[in-house]
């Protein structure tokens, strides 16, 4: 039977005065890859610790994997879970197959799958290695890999590229590419928005605590009506942008020596390419949609409105 990864029900969690979790209301389908987006203080480890069952909320509801992560079936349920920290430590004098057979025995998981974890984020060779001698990519991967043991339904993952290097981020995005296509739900918290972009499926995101928005970047971009961004480029070094028919002709920046940037509304994007296509100097054009950036911070800079589209398209 399908069931949904994460059902979240008007949860609320209050710390004292701090409002951490305030209404929020979200249902991610299994087999989806998840970006949860946040600036420090959106409540984004909050709510990933309510998915554990480390924290009880002070409203509303949990439900992971169609279970309470505090009920009765809680243990059974989090062998179900993995989770890699955002703060990654592992015992310094210990080698990385020693620290995963010790999270072996803890997650009750047999130790021949620490050999094949270990393949997987590709450190065999560093095997027997101690982990203090472990680069920040390596122990990001090994905390991936203790995330994996037991071949988890779900993964939450707390600011897993931070720290890392443009290669080691993109070795991690393949292997969760790999998870996803396996079936495994992943949520995935950063506030690295330019890598998630790619990455992810849908977002989710969290501004003081409330659900400001949460679908795909079509279906968001199409919400927040943000300009799309086109840059020509003409023959020769032109200060001045001949203007060309209509409004969005008008509306020209100048960003280098005959090269030019419009800000225009979707529906007049065309209309202007059809001018600027038409022209013999255009050497070089670029459409450029809103990004995740853009979205999140159209979404951040209004997160004091009501979270009207809280869940919209979640459940498609």
């Amino acid at each position: 039977m399908n069931t949904t990864a994460i059902e979240l029900t008007h949860l609320r969690k209050a710390f004292g005065p701090l409002q951490a979790l305030d209404d929020v209301s979200l249902t991610v389908p299994e087999g989806q890859i998840w970006g949860l987006l946040g600036h420090n203080g959106a409540g984004k480890t909050t709510l990933m610790k309510h998915l554990l069952g480390l924290l009880v909320p002070t409203g509303g509801e949990v439900r992971v994997l169609g279970r309470s992560p505090t009920g009765s079936d809680a243990r059974a349920l989090r062998r179900e879970v993995g989770y890699l920290p955002e703060t990654v430590a592992f015992y310094p004098e210990l080698t990385g197959r020693e620290i995963l057979k010790y999270f072996a025995r803890l997650k009750d998981v047999a130790p021949s799958q620490c050999e094949r974890m270990l393949a997987d984020v590709e450190l065999t060779d560093a095997a027997d290695r101690r982990a203090r001698t472990y680069s920040n990519g390596m122990r990001q991967r090994l905390g991936l890999a203790q995330a994996m043991l037991g071949h988890p339904r779900l993964l939450l993952l707390d600011e897993p590229t931070a720290g890392l290097d443009p290669i080691a981020t993109q070795r991690f995005y393949r292997k969760v590419k790999q998870l996803a296509g396996e079936g495994v739900s992943i949520l995935l918290s950063s506030h690295i928005l330019a890598g998630v972009e790619r990455h992810v499926d849908r977002v989710a995101i969290l501004g003081s605590g409330k659900l400001l928005a949460a679908g795909t970047l079509g279906e968001l971009r199409a919400r927040v009506r943000l300009p799309v961004v086109i840059r020509v480029r003409l023959s020769g070094a032109i200060s001045e942008w001949p203007a060309v028919a209509g409004e969005e002709g008008r509306a020209a920046k100048r960003i280098g020596d005959g090269e030019f940037e419009f800000r225009v509304p979707e529906q007049g994007k065309l209309y202007l390419l059809q001018q600027l296509t038409a022209r013999d100097d255009v050497v070089d054009l670029s459409v450029m949609p809103p990004t995740l950036d853009d979205v999140y911070a159209h979404y951040c800079g209004v997160s004091e409105q009501a979270p009207t589209a809280s869940a919209e398209g979640a459940e498609q």
